[in-house]
């Protein structure tokens, strides 16, 4: 069996292969609610044979959102049409997952084909948070500085998400920290001037995402996952680096965390990123291997081949797929065919499947 084909057991948890469907921001949504264009996406790929699929980033807050069409998960209504889509995915025999997100800085923006920058209050935007005054760039919005008791009210906002999450079928949390957001801008020296614990040191920097990893963990039973993704280098000198974002994976095992979802950048406008095939996969290994923890490896990785490479070295233990599963949803059963196994087919599509595929049977059918 090809090492991207294996199954992968977290806890009590087991991904029936190594491949993972990477969150990805849909902005569709219509007052923080998934809705039918969310249930195809997500369904799809499902459908398709990764192993787990997550949601995009739905924001614990309102304005948590990256932009006004962002999917939320601030009220207990939002979970009514995830939980359906958790049901799809786990009848599958995939694990279903929900990243957890605030924008902080970086909200209330134009989704990517409506504009750039910021979205005035007039038109649906809002004022944005973060841990200092400082704007990402000329043509977002200042934000407000946190206070200490919003900090708190935050982490317990991601902490309640989980738990409803739990309860909707979700099988698995990711919090996101990374890509320039709230979380990331906590880490990073460049965009948290704070004087107080939660800025300076980087025990303080990291002090927000700890505690909130650790409240998010209590908020979830014992078998379910707990993802966190980082950035694990600003990609300029005296930002985030990968030698702190180590001593983060440390830490956010001993609290509880399965797996550390490695990508890089969005925290500084014109970072420059030696962007290629691969390119941050290197991340992902040092991580495993000098902190001991599961991780993720994610960006441009398109082949079969490529993919397997990466687990069958041990560079990481998943790989999250973004734009590939844009293009082709069933790139799993395709990998499978290209690296010459037979991955199960639902049953409905098996006329075809190429010849000798077993048929996928529903996890409901399951005892």
């Amino acid at each position: 069996m090809p090492h991207l084909l294996s199954e992968f057991r977290l806890r009590d948890i087991a991904l029936a292969n190594r491949i993972g469907v990477s969150p990805m921001c849909q902005y569709s949504s219509v007052d923080g609610f998934a809705n039918d264009w969310h249930f195809a996406h997500l369904t799809a790929r499902a459908v398709g044979g990764a192993g787990i699929v997550f949601t995009e980033a739905a924001a614990v807050s309102p304005e948590g959102r990256i932009s006004p069409q962002d999917l939320g998960v601030w009220s207990e209504k939002h979970f009514e049409p995830l939980a359906r889509i958790a049901r799809f995915i786990d009848a599958q025999g995939a694990v279903a997952g929900v990243q957890l997100a605030h924008a902080g800085r970086k909200g209330s923006t134009y989704r990517p084909w409506s504009g750039r920058g910021a979205v005035p209050e007039a038109l649906g935007g809002w004022r944005p948070v973060g841990p200092s005054a400082i704007a990402f760039s000329d043509s977002y919005a200042t934000p407000v500085e946190l206070s200490a008791d919003r900090i708190k009210a935050l982490q317990l906002a991601f902490a309640t998400a989980a738990a409803r999450a739990h309860a909707a079928g979700f099988r698995a949390v990711e919090i996101h920290a990374a890509h320039g957001y709230l979380l990331h801008e906590f880490l990073s020296p460049l965009s948290n001037r704070r004087a107080d614990d939660y800025g300076g040191s980087f025990d303080n920097r990291t002090r927000f995402l700890r505690e909130c990893a650790a409240a998010v963990r209590r908020a979830l039973p014992e078998p379910s996952l707990l993802f966190v993704r980082i950035s694990a280098t600003d990609w300029t000198e005296g930002g985030w680096d990968v030698d702190q974002s180590v001593e983060l994976a440390r830490r956010l095992k001993t609290i509880g965390v399965d797996l550390i979802d490695c990508s890089s950048g969005g925290n500084v406008e014109k970072a420059e990123i030696p962007v290629g095939p691969g390119y941050q996969v290197p991340f992902a290994q040092r991580i495993r291997r000098e902190a001991d923890i599961a991780t993720a490896a994610v960006g441009m990785i398109t082949s079969p081949a490529q993919a397997d490479q990466i687990i069958r070295t041990g560079q990481a233990d998943l790989v999250l797929l973004a734009r590939e599963l844009l293009r082709d949803p069933y790139w799993p059963l395709r990998a499978a065919q290209d690296l010459g196994y037979p991955m199960p087919w639902p049953a409905q599509y098996l006329r075809a499947a190429p010849a000798g595929a077993p048929e996928r049977t529903p996890a409901h059918e399951l005892d």
